[in-house]
């Protein structure tokens, strides 16, 4: 319901309220490509640039223009705008919407249509985008009527950015953009939706029940998810990690709400997390979920994730409370602002938070670190993959990173220790071809900061066309191919679960040359070889004020481990480095079916992943 507003009545088209409307909600920058049904927008976008408003960047495929309005609101926390025409350049934007509502980033997709008598007669371009997205945005309008623009943009814009972000599209037939009316704008905040409430301050009963079970708890893990990033939660999980010594895991959404060069950070858990965060999750007595959905490639077999722990939910979200796990203590609210309240409550009560209750548990956390370390491993002919990626976090720390997705992806999961925001990855979807666009809206977004793409040789060619747009508007991002010839990740399984029939996954016949590819662009190319030559590569590229392609050929065979297989539990993993032996005495025993030595404790054999 639209509030009532002094602003008087002008004569204006609808293109006009739909620009007007996005300026008025702060938006600076937007992303996309023009076709005919979009036109009448695009031509009032045209004097919004003149006048210095807005800025419109043109990307090659509207693929890329919505992962770069994503990559945008990842790195700032603000709403990404994208535009498409109809037909084609609506269901081009698909991969890309489905890419934020997989992981609740807030934006705003606005597509052309065929004007409305048209609707429905099979017109030239028409697709029914509404009726094809359903399922993969948070809301979705089409716009029936000009004098609706402004309150269905508000409203918009109110619903990517509140409660659970996520995207909604606005579907804008040809002729309401041309249309003449009596517009009376709507500024932020000047919408009613009564039906849409998200519950923020979490229940006092359950926050006083939370606290009682964290101060019973020996082995305690806070598991933090994306949601903490969404709502800034950071600075209060260290607060609550430190006051009762909680280890604290993330997952691949929730990378930066947790300072990995803390102690008490065990890193990333899940098919390609640590080996001590696994066996953390495997073994503790309760389990705090923050802001987490508990998905299928963090929690292996369900059944067997945190089986010995209680477990505190906390989300904004009421339908991911007890989706995939019943927990003891539900907490429905924002994430930050519980935490708040749970801290609060705390200093209340008095007497509250660590008395060496959890000292061994830590230990027996460390002792799992050094004895399953993360590996840099070194060849003696080639470069390793993780020793480019633990180069360049070493050369550039403060920078955001994007990466594609595949074994690059869990490499720089890793290796790279990131702040809040400045970890901007496909993880839900696992969208490949996701790097360079969305390493365009951070940059665009944060033109004074450092930001560079970690892309894979497969998936970098999916929206390499994107070399274009950085080329054409200066975008000074810096992209790094980790060159293996193949689908890596794709090999991998093939390797480790088909009997190595690697069907369709070697990418080295048509492999362009990237350098020469890079440079027809107008970007800086680099070829890297050698470990002789990577150190002064990435100095140089660091250095260098424009955006650069650099191409590092590595280990053709490398796998990414530690791994949980399809099926197994987190504490079965594969891939793990060989056990060093453990300071103090511990009971071994031998696996029954493969006769390893193992730590009793673990449960399951680290070889062969048989329950012990």
């Amino acid at each position: 319901m639209q509030l009532q507003t002094k602003i008087a009545a002008k004569r204006a088209t609808g293109a006009f309220a739909l620009i007007d409307s996005l300026k008025r909600h702060g938006v600076q920058h937007i992303f996309g490509y023009p076709g005919g049904a979009i036109l009448p927008i695009y031509d009032e976008l045209y004097r919004a640039e003149a006048e210095g408003d807005i800025q419109h960047i043109l990307v090659r495929h509207e693929q890329g223009a919505s992962h770069a309005a994503d990559g945008y609101a990842r790195a700032t926390g603000r709403v990404g705008v994208c535009f498409g025409t109809s037909g084609p350049g609506a269901t081009n934007l698909v991969t890309g919407i489905a890419t934020a509502h997989m992981d609740s980033i807030p934006m705003v997709i606005i597509t052309g249509q065929v004007a409305r008598p048209a609707i429905g007669t099979d017109a030239f371009q028409e697709t029914d985008i509404f009726g094809i997205t359903l399922p993969i945005v948070k809301h979705s309008y089409v716009v029936r009527e000009p004098g609706d623009m402004a309150r269905i943009v508000a409203e918009a814009f109110h619903i990517a950015s509140t409660g659970r972000p996520g995207p909604v599209l606005i579907d804008v037939p040809k002729d309401v953009g041309l249309e003449e009316f009596d517009y009376i704008p709507v500024n932020p905040g000047e919408v009613s939706l009564p039906g849409y409430r998200p519950t923020v301050k979490g229940n006092v009963r359950q926050i006083n029940q939370a606290i009682k079970l964290i101060e019973e708890a020996e082995r305690p893990l806070m598991y933090v998810g994306g949601g903490a990033i969404s709502a800034g939660a950071h600075a209060e999980i260290a607060e609550l990690a430190e006051l009762f010594q909680i280890p604290v895991t993330t997952t691949l959404m929730g990378k930066g709400s947790f300072d990995e060069k803390h102690p008490l950070s065990v890193g990333m858990l899940g098919m390609h997390g640590t080996a001590y965060a696994n066996f953390a999750v495997s073994e503790c007595d309760l389990l705090i979920a923050v802001g987490a959905r508990f998905d299928d490639r963090v929690t292996g077999k369900l059944d067997e994730f945190a089986s010995r722990a209680k477990v505190i939910h906390i989300d904004i979200d009421p339908a991911e409370v007890g989706k995939n796990r019943t927990p003891e203590v539900p907490i429905v609210g924002d994430v930050r602002q519980v935490l708040i309240d749970l801290l609060r409550r705390c200093r209340e009560i008095g007497d509250v938070g660590n008395d060496n209750q959890t000292q061994s548990w830590l230990e027996r956390i460390n002792r799992w670190r050094e004895d399953y370390p993360l590996v840099v491993p070194s060849y003696s002919d080639s470069l390793s993959p993780q020793e480019v990626i633990a180069e360049l976090g070493k050369m550039a720390p403060d920078a955001y990173y994007t990466t594609d997705v595949g074994q690059h992806q869990m490499w720089a999961a890793q290796f790279l220790k990131n702040g809040p925001r400045q970890w901007i990855s496909s993880a839900g979807l696992g969208t490949m071809g996701y790097g360079i666009p969305s390493a365009m809206g951070a940059k665009v977004a944060l033109s004074d900061r450092e930001v560079i793409c970690i892309a894979g040789d497969a998936s970098v060619q999916m929206n390499i066309q994107e070399l274009g747009t950085v080329a054409q508007y200066g975008i000074n991002v810096k992209t790094v191919i980790i060159n293996n010839g193949w689908q890596g990740m794709v090999r991998q399984w093939q390797q480790a679960f088909y009997g190595e029939r690697y069907s369709a996954s070697n990418m080295e016949i048509g492999m362009p040359d990237f350098e020469m590819l890079a440079r027809s662009y107008g970007v800086k190319g680099m070829v890297v070889k050698s470990r002789d030559e990577l150190h002064q590569a990435l100095a140089e590229m660091l250095a260098y004020e424009g955006p650069v392609l650099m191409d590092v050929h590595v280990t053709k065979d490398e796998n990414c481990y530690p791994m949980v297989a399809p099926g197994r539990s987190n504490a079965q993993m594969i891939g793990l480095p060989e056990r060093r032996q453990l300071e103090k005495a511990v009971e071994l025993i031998y696996c029954s079916n493969c006769g390893a030595k193992n730590v009793a404790s673990n449960n399951f054999c680290p070889e062969c992943g048989t329950k012990l």
